[in-house]
């Protein structure tokens, strides 16, 4: 192989090696550029409360449109969603039947909502209230017991003193449950002798006997 043969394969070498390296640092910097875009961290979106000058009232955030109703919330049962009747008293009534399955769904709220303060019993010696808390009033006074259905309703969805509302932890349907249940446990501590039908006073004289 003579001089030039050999300065000629050399000179390749040479231009392949550099062109690999153009080609491997253009790769990089290819990656490199890509991986510092900020499209997913800079989106092209207003923040709540941001002007904006596309709108001639400066507001980005826009006003839902006439009769926009949200879905899920269209409440147009004021009874059930509001505990009041059309002249904005409260309700003495339920605003669907009181069967013995809702009473058992108003228990099973009540346990987990309100025993924490009020107890099983509704007597006002819950938990909390044993480590401090300010103790509510027992279900079974007068002014309670005499209180309309609504009142009650409406004291568990807004809160009352120092009782927080729950509206977003209880449905209506199982507020006015639990009220159910709350009534039947009034009844269960101030109830007659004549509040038990005829045909079941019988077994309260048995259980008596025993």
């Amino acid at each position: 192989m003579t001089q030039r043969h050999r300065d000629t394969e050399k000179n390749a070498k040479n231009l392949l090696c550099s062109f690999s390296l153009c080609l491997c640092v253009s790769v990089s910097l290819f990656f490199l550029a890509t991986a510092c875009r900020q499209d997913m961290h800079d989106q092209p979106k207003y923040i709540a409360l941001r002007p904006s000058s596309f709108f001639n009232d400066g507001r980005s955030a826009r006003p839902p449109v006439d009769g926009a109703i949200a879905r899920g919330h269209l409440n147009d049962d004021a009874a059930l969603h509001t505990g009041k009747a059309a002249d904005g008293k409260p309700l003495d009534t339920f605003p669907f039947p009181v069967t013995k399955e809702v009473i058992e769904r108003g228990r099973a709220r009540f346990n987990i909502y309100c025993t924490p303060c009020h107890d099983r019993t509704g007597n006002g010696e819950g938990m909390i209230v044993r480590r401090g808390y300010r103790k509510p009033p027992s279900y079974h006074i007068d002014r309670l017991r005499q209180v309309p259905n609504g009142y009650i309703y409406d004291v568990i969805a807004n809160g009352f003193g120092a009782m927080p509302d729950h509206a977003a932890q209880i449905q209506p349907h199982d507020r006015w449950a639990i009220v159910a249940y709350v009534r039947a446990l009034q009844l269960s501590q101030n109830a007659t002798v004549n509040d038990v039908p005829a045909d079941a006073r019988a077994q309260l004289n048995g259980a008596t006997e025993r």
